[in-house]
């Protein structure tokens, strides 16, 4: 194996425009099947009585395309990218890197088969079958190895703090992938396997896997995004470098116990639920620190705002950061969440997590990134970005205030009771009386979708306009 040598004159870009590209691609695809699944929630003929096309063979594709294909490429492109130039040296090795693409991408097209097929551990956010769980475990390891190879050889004495949290998103989703996959296969050659846990233990290790998942891979790996792609776009440096020190060892600390949140209410013993509501009160300080010190980067540089729609897309996603982290601390309260629980308001709080966070700052930095590795000056087209950064607006604010609604609406529903201690709604009335709160949140969703359609012309006219080109790696490192 032939290891990139830290002479190098040039930084692998090949594999940051391979994952960039495909980051467009299967955004289109992971949104679209957002969107037929949405349409299934409204009306339900249109599962047609297919079994591969039902809801919920379709629900864990979507999850996982939106997820891991959509934001995972996002991550590994902007990850490379980022670690070369804060580093000034070529990643680790260019074959090992190459590997992760191939092997991402593989990942990605097993799931897509495997999904509706209903190859499934029946967990959530995990839910692959153990040979691609496997085939997933190798191509993680060998992203640490590119990376934190890259790290150990750098010229730059600092290591930049967008790598910290890169560092820390790849090191937790490791932890996390190997104990909630941890599986006894029914038979060497078939895919089906049993979970190695059982009963309440199961559901707490789903659990502290489901949230930091969101604490990790949706949070910290693009926190990593924000604390470079907005101070680049912004021209400004961070504002406060101290706090985002601070921000980055208070959440990744703190966002490891927050996991039974999601349990209130069952069977897990109380004191564990209760420590979770906690942790999840404290979460908000180190989350605002977050989003307050992304924001007041443009101190001096506001007026960039009027003219400027990628720095738009980089910090509308830290209002939604915000919002969200302020939400879900919310819901964690037990009382809050006797009324959230189970209903529409969760999927709602999730997706404003997920388009509004986690969407908008991937766009932004992708809008960033495209055109600089095609040779262009910017995007062939500015307008366009313009008209997605609308679209894809006012496509999460239906949809989640459609959800807000119908949730809260649900909860009241299902805990009404009659003065003789009856119910007062059957769980059928509650659902009848979701269903325009369905529909708006189809048109947000296909709202959405359009504007990552205009992202994927735009790319494609961008991409054939220009050409690969390389960048050499300044002779002298810069001493931060």
């Amino acid at each position: 194996m032939a290891f990139a040598n830290s002479q190098a004159t040039t930084y692998n870009d090949k594999v940051v425009r391979q994952f960039a590209i495909m980051t467009v691609i299967w955004g289109v695809v992971g949104m679209l099947v957002g969107v037929i699944i949405a349409s299934q929630l409204a009306w339900p003929e249109l599962n047609m009585g297919i079994s591969f096309l039902s809801f919920g063979r379709l629900r864990p594709l979507h999850t996982n395309a939106v997820i891991f294909a959509f934001g995972g490429c996002g991550l590994f492109a902007t990850s490379y990218y980022v670690v070369q130039r804060t580093c000034q040296v070529r990643l680790f090795s260019d074959k090992l890197a190459a590997f992760t693409f191939w092997g991402w991408q593989l990942v990605i097209l097993l799931a897509a088969i495997s999904l509706p097929l209903g190859y499934t551990s029946g967990k959530e956010y995990a839910e692959l079958e153990w040979p691609i769980d496997i085939l997933l475990t190798l191509v993680w390891v060998t992203y640490a190895i590119v990376f934190f190879g890259t790290i150990g050889t750098r010229k730059v004495r600092h290591i930049y703090v967008a790598n910290w949290f890169f560092g820390a998103f790849i090191l937790a989703i490791a932890i996390l992938h190997l104990v909630n996959s941890a599986a006894i296969p029914v038979a060497l050659m078939g895919m089906k396997s049993y979970s190695a846990y059982a009963g309440v233990q199961d559901a707490m290790v789903q659990w502290w896997y489901g949230h930091n998942a969101v604490g990790f891979f949706l949070t910290a790996g693009f926190l990593g995004m924000m604390y470079y792609f907005i101070p680049k776009q912004a021209g400004r440096p961070v504002y406060s470098y101290r706090l985002s020190i601070v921000h980055f060892w208070a959440l990744i600390f703190t966002y490891m116990w927050a996991g039974p949140h999601h349990l209130h209410y069952t069977a897990l013993p109380d004191w564990t639920q209760s420590l979770g509501m906690v942790f999840s009160l404290i979460l908000l300080a180190p989350s605002w620190g977050g989003m307050i010190n992304g924001i007041m980067t443009l101190s001096g540089a506001w007026h960039k705002l009027r003219d400027d729609p990628i720095l738009r897309f980089l910090i509308v996603s830290l209002s939604f950061y915000g919002m969200s982290t302020f939400e879900g601390p919310m819901m964690a309260i037990k009382t809050v969440n006797a009324l959230s629980h189970y209903t529409d308001w969760t999927v709602g709080h999730v997706h404003s997590g997920a388009l509004g966070w986690v969407g908008l700052v991937t766009m932004g930095s992708m809008y960033y990134l495209i055109p600089r590795l095609f040779g262009q000056k910017q995007m062939f087209s500015v307008k366009a970005i313009e008209v997605h950064f609308y679209m894809a607006t006012i496509g999460i604010v239906l949809y989640i205030a459609a959800l807000w609604i119908a949730g809260v609406m649900q909860g009241l529903m299902w805990r009404s009771i009659n003065p003789d201690g009856t119910l007062t709604y059957t769980f059928v009335e509650s659902v009848k009386a979701s269903y325009p709160f369905y529909v708006l949140r189809l048109a947000g969703g296909a709202l959405y979708l359009t504007g990552m359609i205009i992202m994927l012309w735009n790319t494609i006219k961008t991409a054939t306009a220009g050409r690969s080109v390389s960048v050499n790696i300044p002779a002298v490192a810069a001493h931060a």
